[in-house]
């Protein structure tokens, strides 16, 4: 298993698509079993390459060659953020999110599915607080969900 010295953060392009699909598709299905169906795997591939690739600003964790998580930010909200499975809990996940802090500057906030306890718990650990929770009637999945929001503190208003 690579560690966070072997991963290379970059920006993916078209050449990606495919390999980021199956890693989406996977990781939803490990992470998210309960989750509905509502779109082909043939429809999500497609979207990845002609939607969120070529509208989103999307970034690739690389190991060996290989696509082991990838994020998408569209300005200050945070899109997407999915790991191959396996590659949890190894700081993969802390380097595209500082990546995304990074590019958003000052805020971002990001969805995320109310049952999904390990991406709830990943966030708050990183400074995420919750701004409000909905039924699930705003998501393809009816799946109740919440809004999530960092904000960087700047060293001026730090606390001693």
């Amino acid at each position: 298993m690579p560690g966070r010295s072997d991963v290379t953060i970059e920006r993916a392009d078209a050449r990606d698509a495919s390999e980021i699909a199956s890693l989406y598709l996977a990781s939803r299905t490990w992470a998210l079993p309960y989750l509905r169906r509502v779109h082909s795997d043939a429809d999500v591939r497609r979207w990845i390459e002609a939607v969120m690739l070529a509208s989103g600003e999307t970034w690739i964790a690389r190991s060996n060659e290989t696509i082991i998580g990838f994020m998408t930010l569209d300005g200050a909200e945070l899109e997407q953020l999915y790991l191959l499975p396996g590659h949890e809990r190894r700081g993969v996940g802390s380097l595209l999110l500082d990546k995304a802090k990074q590019r958003s500057q000052a805020v971002l906030r990001l969805y995320t599915f109310q049952r999904n306890q390990a991406a709830r718990a990943f966030y708050a650990a990183r400074g995420f607080r919750i701004l409000e929770m909905n039924d699930g009637s705003r998501n393809e999945e009816g799946e109740p969900d919440m809004l999530l929001e960092w904000r960087h503190v700047s060293s001026a208003a730090a606390p001693l």
